[in-house]
């Protein structure tokens, strides 16, 4: 990693004090810290200390936009062995399941030529995941590519109303301000979004929108003007979940950034829920009478309980021993709709298991990080990107 020169005015707390977090006698904690922001006039960056993990190595995708499971065929056909545990219901959740399948993507198709900027182009594209058509907003900068490449960004937006969802609305400061910092940015409609194939299933309870995210990585990684091992993964709310269960099954993510994420344990949604009324669950707006996937898991192991085999193996957190790349959190004390407590509990997680990491948390800004917190966030973001991608 690259060393940061800048400085701002930051309160230093080590998370193992401030989260009360316990390690075990003989491990030293790491040296990463959380930041605690006071935005001053100039919105530079902080230096964190973080703890340095091996890269992993690498694998090609194919080009087919499809997943395939290389589960031994006993457990494939739901019959477990000795050394393997079947969840009949509710296994596609699952770390070992996911990290099981082989997920590509498929060549971008690009669709409709969008009004340009001074700094970069824009494109509406389509790609394939799992049969399914899926559109997204690409942006390309308008410079001579490196020789690499540029490095690019999966960019997984948090929930939105599926039925309401349009392609060029929403988060166009964000796309923006990345885009104008010459990284192709892919924007993607999960499934049952906008013009995209499939059902909105929804990140928490289905499997989707992270194999939705992997494709279009892979889907990235066939274009020539990309750096196919320069990739890296934001998200926001919802996108959490999405953005660092994708970082547990899959090695090419180089780098995550998210804001205000949630829902990392599985623990946390009890604990804490979210408060969001905008959100509309998935059989109120396809008018089905069939219980929601999360009832139909809720029925058979219970409210999530990290205790049980099965949340054992659904939760991120339980399973934060796959991350082998560095990970960047922001959160606002005020926000509204997911508190903190949850960024807060993951920072002590991935500081307990040695991961590299930085962590900001801001006085203020709500759930959008608005201003004058967007600016200094949306640096950091940049900065953490140029560093690690």
């Amino acid at each position: 990693m690259k060393k940061k020169t800048h400085t701002t005015v930051v309160i230093l707390v080590f998370l193992a004090v401030a989260l009360g977090c316990n390690l075990p006698g003989n491990l030293a904690p790491p040296t990463a810290t959380t930041m605690y922001e006071r935005v001053t006039d100039s919105p530079l960056l902080s230096d964190p200390v973080t703890t340095q993990q091996p890269n992993p190595l690498a694998q090609a995708g194919s080009s087919q936009g499809t997943v395939t499971s290389t589960l031994p065929p006993q457990v494939q056909a739901g019959t477990a062995t000795a050394a393997e545990v079947v969840f009949e219901v509710g296994r596609e959740i699952t770390i070992p399941y996911l990290r099981s399948l082989e997920i590509s993507g498929s060549q971008i198709t690009f669709e409709e030529e969008l009004p340009n900027t001074f700094f970069y182009q824009q494109h509406l594209v389509s790609y394939i995941s799992e049969g399914n058509k899926i559109y997204g907003l690409l942006t390309i900068p308008n410079a001579e590519a490196p020789e690499t490449g540029f490095k690019a960004i999966v960019f997984n937006h948090g929930y939105l109303p599926p039925t309401a969802y349009q392609t060029t609305e929403r988060y166009v400061a964000y796309v923006n301000y990345l885009a104008r910092n010459s990284f192709v940015v892919f924007k993607i409609d999960y499934r049952g979004h906008g013009k995209s194939e499939g059902e909105p299933t929804g990140s928490y309870f289905s499997p989707g929108y992270t194999i939705d995210t992997i494709a279009a990585l892979k889907s990235l990684q066939t274009l020539d003007f990309v750096d196919p091992q320069g990739i890296g993964m934001w998200g926001h709310s919802m996108a959490g979940n999405l953005v660092l269960r994708a970082m547990l099954i899959e090695p090419d993510i180089q780098a995550g950034v998210i804001w205000a994420g949630a829902v990392y344990s599985y623990d946390d949604l009890v604990a804490y829920g979210i408060d969001d009324d905008t959100f509309r669950p998935v059989a109120t707006l396809e008018g089905s009478n069939q219980p929601r996937r999360s009832q139909q898991i809720y029925d058979v192991y219970g409210r999530p309980d990290s205790r049980n085999d099965y949340w054992q193996a659904v939760s991120l957190t339980e399973n934060i021993n796959f991350l082998s790349r560095p990970l960047q959190l922001h959160h606002a004390q005020d926000d509204p709709v997911v508190t903190i407590r949850y960024s807060e509990d993951l920072a002590a997680e991935l500081l307990a298991n040695g991961k590299e990491y930085e962590f900001y948390i801001y006085e203020a800004g709500g759930h959008n990080l608005f201003s004058p917190y967007f600016d200094q966030a949306m640096l950091r973001t940049v900065r953490f990107f140029q560093d690690e991608l």
